[in-house]
C-alpha cells in the first residue's frame, strides 16, 4: 500500500499497489515551479527487504515528492491474533530528490535522487522531515536560480521521433530546424529527447516508457513546454499533457506563433489569424458530429447549446469573414498585376527556403530597406520594388519589378498555404522565378527539393526559373564545386557582400527575355 501525506500530516490519498501504480496524476499535483517540491511524501510498504526500485524512484521524481519512505515487511513473524494477521517492519529506506549535478560537458547528470542505506524504524521515526525538506528546497532554489533564463522565454524540451520512412540525416536536419524555429519564436531549448519507432504511437506518439522519461526530464531541467517535431492530433496533445503535466505543442503551432510575431501589415495579420483559426477549429475538445446541431438561426439555440458549440460557431463565422477579406486581397493584388502587365513591366518573384537571404538580396538590388535578420521567417509581407537591368538583346536599360515572397519550409503547414494563397500567387503569377538557395546551410540540397515540391503542388505552374546560390562567402571550396557540378546553369552570389550581383542582373535579363519569347 501507499499513503500520500501532506506537510500538515494529513493523509490525502491511499492506494493499493506500488508507488508507480498509485502515483498522483501530474495535473492533480500542486505546481510550484522547478525550485519547489510538491509538498507531499509517500509512505509505501513492500514485502521484500530491498531498496526502492527505479520505477518507484522515477514515480517519486515525476511527482516531485518531498520524500519516499519504504517500509519492508517480513512474513516470517506473522502470527494469528484474534483472527487477524500481523507482522513487523524489517528494514526501512528513505529516498528523496537532489539537484541535478552537471557532468564535465555542462549537461545534467543521470542521478536525480538519493537513497539511504537500510534504517531502523526508530531512526526513521526521529527524522525531522520538515528540516530535511527545507534544506532540499533551498538547494533546488539555488540551482534553479543559477540556470534561470529570461522570464519571458519558454524553457523547451524537444521531442523527435524517427520513423522507418526517414533517414538519420533527414531526422537530424529536422530536429536542428525545429530548434531554430523554437529559438526564433523566443524559446530556449534545454534538452532533446529522441525515439526510433516503426510508426508513431496513435495515442502518445512515443511509447509509454518514453512518455515517463520525457516527464522526468521536463521535471529535472524545469521545462515548461514540450515541442514535438511533427503534427499532433488533438487527442495526442490531451494524452501527453495529462501524463506529463506540461503544455505540449507541435511543429505547426510553433510556426504559427512565429508568423503571429512577424506579421506587420494588415494583410499579414489577416492571413495569420485565418491560419490560426483554421488550425484551432478541429482541435476544440469534444468536436464531432454528435455535438453539431445542423441548421442555424431560430430553433438551433437554447439550453442544449454548449459553450463549446457556441465557440465553434463563432470561430466558423470569423473564418468565413476572414476568407472573404483574403479573397478581396487576392483581387486587389490581381488588379495591380494587371496594371503592370498593361504597362508591359515584367515581374520576377524571389522564392526560396526561409532564411535563404531573399530580403537581403532585394535590398542589395533595389535599396528596398526591407527588415533582414538571421532568423527563420524574418519577413512575411511581400515587398515589390522596381529594378533596372540591361536588355538581353539591345543592352538598353529596362525596368522590371522584383517581389520578395514569404519563405518556404519543409512540410509547410496546410493552414498556412491556404491562408497565404494571396501572397503565394505572387510566385505563380510572376513572369519568371528566382529560386534563391542558402548554400551555407548543411541541408541545402534537401531545401531545394522541399521548395520544388511546394512549387509543384501550386495550382498554377510558375514561369521559368533561375537558380541562384547565396552566401557563397560562407562555404568552402568543396561545397562550391559540388553545387557548380550539380547545377551548372545556376548563378552564385553573396547578397550581403555584393558578390556576383552584376552577373545576376544579366542572367535575370536573359530569363525575362526567355519568358517573353520562349522561342
Amino acid at each position: 500500500m501507499c499513503a500520500y501525506i501532506n506537510r500538515r500530516g494529513q493523509v490525502i490519498r491511499l492506494g493499493v499497489g506500488t508507488p508507480r501504480q498509485t502515483q498522483i496524476p501530474p495535473l492533480e499535483l500542486p505546481r510550484y515551479g522547478a525550485g519547489r517540491l510538491s509538498g507531499i511524501r509517500c509512505i509505501a510498504t513492500g514485502l521484500k527487504p530491498a531498496a526502492p526500485d527505479e520505477a518507484a524512484l522515477t514515480a517519486m521524481a515525476l511527482q516531485r515528492l518531498d520524500a519516499l519512505v519504504l517500509l519492508t515487511l517480513t512474513g516470517q513473524g506473522f502470527e494469528r491474533r484474534g483472527g487477524g494477521a500481523t507482522g513487523y517492519v524489517r528494514e526501512t529506506y528513505l529516498a528523496h530528490l537532489i539537484p541535478l549535478q552537471e557532468d564535465g560537458d555542462g549537461n545534467p547528470g543521470a542521478t536525480s535522487w538519493s537513497v539511504s542505506p537500510p534504517l531502523s524504524l526508530d531512526i526513521l521515526a526521529n527524522q525531522d522531515f520538515l528540516e530535511l525538506i527545507e534544506g532540499l528546497e533551498a538547494e533546488f532554489e539555488r540551482e534553479f536560480t543559477a540556470q534561470q533564463v529570461d522570464a519571458d522565454q519558454d524553457r523547451v524540451l524537444l521531442v523527435g521521433v524517427m520513423t522507418d520512412y526517414m533517414t538519420r540525416q533527414q531526422f537530424e536536419d529536422g530536429l536542428a530546424e525545429l530548434a531554430s524555429l523554437v529559438d526564433t519564436a523566443g524559446g530556449q531549448v534545454l534538452q532533446t529527447q529522441q525515439q526510433r519507432r516503426s510508426q508513431p504511437h496513435p495515442q502518445t506518439v512515443v511509447g509509454e516508457g518514453k512518455v515517463q522519461e520525457i516527464a522526468l526530464a521536463a521535471q529535472s531541467v524545469g521545462a515548461n513546454l514540450i515541442v514535438f517535431d511533427r503534427d499532433l492530433s488533438p487527442s495526442q496533445v490531451r494524452n501527453l499533457e495529462t501524463q506529463i503535466g506540461v503544455r505540449v505543442v507541435d511543429r505547426t503551432e510553433v510556426i504559427l506563433d512565429i508568423f503571429a510575431q512577424r506579421a506587420g501589415s494588415g494583410a499579414g495579420k489577416l492571413q495569420v489569424e485565418l491560419a490560426q483559426l483554421e488550425y484551432m477549429l478541429p482541435r476544440l475538445t469534444g468536436r464531432g458530429q454528435a455535438m453539431s446541431r445542423l441548421g442555424g438561426g431560430i430553433g438551433t439555440r437554447g439550453p442544449g447549446e454548449t459553450k463549446l458549440e457556441t465557440e465553434r460557431r463563432a470561430i466558423q463565422r470569423r473564418i468565413a469573414r476572414l476568407q472573404q477579406e483574403v479573397n478581396q486581397l487576392q483581387a486587389h493584388r490581381a488588379r495591380l498585376r494587371q496594371q503592370r502587365q498593361h504597362q508591359e513591366v515584367p515581374s520576377v518573384a524571389i522564392a526560396g527556403y526561409t532564411n535563404a537571404g531573399k530580403s537581403t538580396l532585394l535590398n542589395a538590388l533595389t535599396d528596398a530597406g526591407v527588415y533582414t535578420a538571421d532568423q527563420l521567417f524574418a519577413t512575411l509581407d511581400p515587398t515589390t520594388r522596381r529594378l533596372v537591368i540591361p536588355d538581353a538583346v539591345t543592352g538598353d536599360p529596362r525596368s522590371i519589378v522584383v517581389t520578395d515572397t514569404v519563405g518556404f519550409i519543409h512540410e509547410l503547414p496546410p493552414a498556412l498555404i491556404d491562408a497565404f494563397r494571396a501572397t503565394l500567387e505572387e510566385v505563380t503569377e510572376a513572369d519568371a522565378l528566382l529560386h534563391l538557395v542558402d548554400l551555407s546551410h548543411p541541408a541545402w540540397q534537401s531545401q531545394i527539393r522541399s521548395v520544388m515540391a511546394i512549387l509543384a503542388d501550386m495550382p498554377v505552374t510558375p514561369g521559368p526559373a533561375l537558380l541562384a546560390f547565396n552566401k557563397i562567402d560562407r562555404v568552402d571550396g568543396d561545397t562550391l564545386a559540388l553545387a557548380r557540378e550539380e547545377f551548372p546553369q545556376a548563378v552564385f552570389i553573396s547578397a550581403a557582400c555584393g558578390l556576383g550581383l552584376e552577373t545576376l542582373r544579366q542572367r535575370l535579363a536573359q530569363l525575362i527575355h526567355y519568358a517573353s519569347d520562349p522561342r
